[in-house]
């Protein structure tokens, strides 16, 4: 498929998305978010892919927010369906793949581009990255997850002064709040996402799948994360996957996982 505001790269077992609208700070409009969906549907149906890198075009932005223009005469209604939609096509999408996704933050991450970020299972920064949720600024909170996942991240005190001041962080400060896992040189940014999930696609595909959702279970509400661990945990018993990982350590050798 032609996409007109993302670019999709392959780099063996990895997909990089790219948010492409460079010009426009790579905002999100109602056209990219659409064009995500299809990516990410594509790239969790496809066998050869085992994870997912997405950034944004060019040094300056990795996303610098949602497309304001597009929220112009939104009603309460409207503005209560544009946020379930970005939910339950995109930023769910991306935090319950069964594949890992890492976050490659270059430049500006703001609003729906640090909730994109946070979506993501991982998040890595360059050093020249500052990121920030000031949508009180335009009279609105995030609705694209943000006040839950920063408040899962960085803890309820921290979320709330990022979020009522509207004011950014470093990618320094991110660092040390837990909001980033890493703070890298701009020219490493790539590669160090590239290593982190090639390492992980060393690993049972399906345990890390298990993984995601029992670790995912742990912050929903209503939801016994320990029951879903004991669960996952027993499911992984049924893998040819398990006889190959215990096989290989009791041989001594490299395990070979195919995701069975």
């Amino acid at each position: 498929m032609t996409y007109q505001n993302i670019l999709i790269n392959y780099k063996g077992r990895i997909q990089y998305i790219i948010i492409n609208r460079e010009s426009k700070l790579n905002t999100l409009n109602k056209a990219t978010l659409t064009e995500l969906h299809l990516a990410l549907t594509d790239a969790l149906n496809n066998k050869s892919v085992g994870g997912i890198i997405i950034t944004g075009a060019g040094s300056k932005a990795f996303v610098a927010g949602a497309d304001i223009s597009e929220f112009v005469g939104l009603d309460v209604n409207g503005g209560e369906q544009l946020s379930r939609d970005g939910h339950s096509k995109v930023f769910d999408v991306i935090a319950n793949s069964s594949k890992p996704v890492i976050a490659a933050v270059n430049g500006f991450a703001l609003g729906g581009g640090l909730e994109l970020a946070m979506a993501c299972h991982i998040r890595i920064a360059s050093d020249n990255a500052k990121m920030g949720l000031p949508e009180v600024t335009l009279g609105l909170i995030p609705g694209y997850g943000g006040t839950q996942r920063l408040t899962q991240l960085v803890g309820k005190g921290k979320a709330l002064e990022i979020i009522m001041t509207g004011d950014m962080v470093t990618a320094a400060q991110a660092l040390v709040i837990g909001l980033v896992n890493y703070v890298v040189f701009p020219e490493e940014l790539l590669p160090t996402a590239e290593e982190i999930l090639n390492k992980i696609l060393t690993r049972a595909p399906l345990a890390v799948a298990a993984a995601i959702r029992a670790i995912n279970d742990a912050v929903t509400d209503g939801v016994n994360g320990f029951e879903t661990e004991i669960k996952e945990f027993g499911s992984c018993f049924g893998t040819e996957d398990f006889k190959e990982g215990v096989a290989a350590f009791l041989g001594k050798r490299k395990a070979e996982f195919k995701g069975k």
